[in-house]
């Protein structure tokens, strides 16, 4: 089964990616066929600047790769070296109406929210298209506030099928129903967008800053505390198993701890958990041609792919090619 998956390089990666999405992207490599891009096309819609750009593109190639993707059991690529992307989208486009894209729940919020979109933030799901039905993804994995994005690509592939023939790979939504939200250190949604993040990558003065600035009520140390109540139990427990977990609910409820103690003890599960992945980067940002040599392969047989497909649905279409 093929499963595809993009990540964007729209800034650090914080514990929020990795137990809600990465984690998961890593077991798919030991027994899916995975393919994963760093999605750089896609951070253009939120664009800054040229150097912000590339340098979120190389962090998420190094991050991605110290966290453990391995190049030789998956296919990992950069999106901008596939031209083919860009290609489909616009074949793509025209199966789809604007009435259709006006309901994209991603674009209606960020106008809500006053950001002027330019129209790539409009046809944004028409590049996510292109991205999954090029390689034939058998599935896609999802959060379930993505679902939509999913549904995009399956509709604009039924269009496209039943007026040029079955070319395109109708996907199937991977939604892990028992993932959950990882609270912020302010209790929403940890989000780059809402600065609450506690950064994988980040100096251990930083991730350390940003542990102990977990919101907290004001009981004392001698008073018990609500574990399900607490922002820093719900991310402790991420990695804790059963037993773990338990055993920090009864430290929780027992009391005798404060609060600073309680986070003490999360800064070291982090720290603990994330310290091999923090020295393998170290090494690859003093060895940046393993990552461009990574990149390159993965270009070479994603290309091999998308360019196959490709052929077929210009014939399909009726588009001229000299590879013919």
């Amino acid at each position: 089964m093929r499963i595809l998956t993009g990540v964007q390089p729209s800034g650090k990666l914080h514990l929020g990616n990795y137990f809600s999405a990465i984690r998961k992207i890593l077991e798919y490599q030991h027994k899916e066929e995975l393919f994963l891009f760093v999605a750089n096309l896609h951070a253009l819609t939120t664009f800054s600047s040229k150097k912000e750009l590339e340098e979120n593109t190389m962090s998420a190639a190094l991050d991605l790769l110290a966290l453990g993707v391995d190049p030789e059991k998956s296919i990992f690529w950069m999106q901008s070296d596939i031209p083919e992307v860009t290609e489909l989208t616009w074949y793509l486009s025209q199966v789809i109406t604007v009435s259709k894209l006006e309901l994209a729940h991603s674009f209606k919020d960020k106008v809500a929210k006053g950001f002027s979109p330019g129209a790539g933030l409009f046809t944004y799901p028409i590049l996510m298209a292109a991205d999954i039905l090029l390689f034939s993804a058998d599935r896609v994995p999802v959060g379930k506030d993505q679902k939509q994005h999913l549904e995009f690509a399956r509709d604009i592939a039924e269009r496209f099928n039943a007026q040029f023939g079955d070319l395109l790979v109708i996907p199937e939504p991977d939604i892990d129903e028992h993932t959950a939200t990882v609270p912020g250190v302010d209790g929403a949604k940890m989000s780059k967008s809402y600065k609450n993040t506690i950064d994988l990558f980040a100096s251990e003065k930083e991730i350390k800053k940003s542990v102990m600035s977990i919101v907290s009520d004001s009981k004392g140390i001698e008073e018990p505390k609500d574990p399900d109540d607490s922002i820093i139990f719900q991310i402790h427990s991420l990695f804790l198993d059963e037993t773990g977990k338990q055993t920090l609910r009864d430290r929780f409820r027992k009391g005798g701890v404060g609060y600073g103690d309680l986070k003490k003890s999360l800064l070291e599960a982090i720290l603990d958990r994330f310290a091999p992945y923090r020295k393998k980067r170290e090494e690859l940002s003093a060895d940046l041609g393993y990552v461009q040599s990574s990149l390159k392969t993965g270009r070479d047989k994603a290309r091999s792919v998308a360019f196959g497909k490709i052929k077929e649905i210009r014939a399909a279409i009726g588009i001229y090619s000299s590879d013919f």
